[in-house]
């Protein structure tokens, strides 16, 4: 029978370990950790996942801060912002929360943002430093697989890893991990040609395609374990019916793995978990508090 990585247990047991830490060291520090989140404009998934991202701060003890701008906002007002929160020392972690309207340039607004408040992980300076495994922030959701991997002792060190999709949010940064954890690591996209023969060396198969059900069993081998970073909602052809699936198709897989993610509940918790990993860390780093969350931030 195959193993269900489940995203939402090690999620809610590692918000526990957080809550404790919060706890134990907020008298130390004189406050809470903060987190800043900066929305802009009226995407209905960016709002459902900003409230998680709230929600998630509650359970543990951060304070969340949520600044939604509009559409009509200039990009210097939004700079300005950032600035503003950068110099904030009661703030210790802050995102701009992804996908913004495309008339903004992107990158050059995480650029603003101060690289140890960069929760998410995506300043240059942070993805500079995992390249050169450093310790920095580490992207959430690459982070929360390797977590997922460990918490059953799922080794990386020497093990083929197939990662599809080369992402700055998912497969570039994963890769760059897997790597140094000693993996051996093959990186794939949409250009790549034979992905079939490929996927079936991997030991382990790290879907980020962004492409529902693309990965069915003959892209896998016989007790790999496979890791479905995609999630989508199908609408059925009769149009009065959605389910949510990912980039592998779970039902014709499962039965040949060694161990797999469900959708929903593998990986996307432990994105909003790392999320408030970061956010701890910034926190610990500015008042000197003792180091013991350092092994969740590979």
């Amino acid at each position: 029978m195959s193993l269900k990585l489940d995203g939402k247990k090690l999620s809610l047991e590692i918000e526990e370990k957080l809550k404790n830490y919060i706890f134990d060291n907020k008298e130390m520090a004189k406050r809470n950790p903060s987190l800043a989140v900066i929305r802009i404009g009226e995407d209905p998934a960016s709002g459902i996942y900003v409230n998680n991202k709230e929600k998630a701060c509650s359970r543990v003890g951060i304070k969340s801060f949520i600044f939604h701008l509009k559409n009509t906002v200039e990009q210097t007002e939004i700079e300005k912002l950032i600035n503003k929160l950068n110099l904030d020392n009661d703030i210790d972690g802050m995102l701009l929360q992804l996908p913004i309207p495309k008339k903004f340039d992107e990158q050059s607004l995480i650029s603003c943002i101060n690289p140890d408040k960069d929760v998410d992980g995506l300043n240059e300076q942070n993805i500079g430093k995992l390249v050169k495994n450093e310790p920095a922030m580490r992207s959430c959701t690459p982070a929360g697989i390797v977590n997922l991997l460990r918490s059953q002792n799922i080794t990386i060190e020497g093990k083929k890893i197939v990662v599809i999709g080369r992402s700055l949010l998912v497969g570039k940064p994963l890769s760059l991990m897997l790597l140094n954890l000693n993996g051996t690591v093959t990186m794939t996209h949409s250009k790549t040609i034979n992905l079939n023969n490929i996927c079936k060396e991997a030991d382990i198969l790290i879907a980020a395609a962004g492409k529902p059900n693309l990965i069915d069993s003959t892209y896998v081998k016989e007790g790999a374990v496979i890791i479905d970073v995609g999630i989508h909602r199908l609408t059925s052809p009769d149009k009065t019916k959605t389910k949510l699936c990912g980039d592998v198709l779970l039902e014709d897989v499962i039965p040949k793995v060694f161990a797999y993610t469900p959708v929903p509940g593998g990986v996307g918790p432990m994105t909003v978990t790392m999320l408030l990993v970061n956010t701890i860390f910034s926190w610990q780093k500015q008042f000197g508090l003792s180091s013991t969350l350092n092994d969740l931030l590979p």
